[in-house]
């Protein structure tokens, strides 16, 4: 849980899925699910300025019936996440995404945009952790 983010981001692919302020909801959506992926983050230009996820998609275009075609990534985002840095802990992160009610968190280094971090990757990290922590207790008694 005192792992840093920096940790986390090794163990993940660099690359970071991106979607411009003027996608149209239809082109992010289709990103996503070729990806796999609950959510992009929105650019404009080299700026970080939204997150666009599964759940703006059910509350402010399904939930408003607005048309995936033609309604902007920028008009139904969630403007300026909330960001982690790289030094911040997996627990820190983890509190964040419960206080927020968030389940994805970009990852900056200085005004970089260096990764994203979702939920499903720290439940990764600390399940991997613990079965470290559990080997090693195991090994322990068994040479001791």
């Amino acid at each position: 849980m005192d792992s840093p983010i920096a940790k986390v981001l090794e163990t993940k692919s660099h690359h970071i899925e991106k979607v411009d302020l003027s996608a149209t909801v239809a082109s992010a959506v289709g990103l996503m699910n070729e990806r796999e992926i609950g959510s992009v983050l929105v650019f404009d230009g080299a700026r970080l300025v939204g997150i666009f996820t599964e759940r703006d998609v059910l509350v402010r275009v399904v939930g408003e019936r607005r048309d995936p075609t033609t309604v902007r990534v920028g008009a139904v985002m969630t403007p300026m996440p909330k960001v982690i840095e790289l030094t911040t802990t997996v627990g820190q992160a983890m509190a964040l995404m419960t206080a927020r009610r968030h389940r994805h968190l970009p990852v900056v280094d200085g005004e970089r945009v260096v990764g994203l971090i979702s939920q499903g990757d720290l439940t990764r990290w600390v399940i991997r952790d613990q079965e470290r922590a559990i080997n090693d207790l195991t090994d322990y008694i068994h040479h001791a």
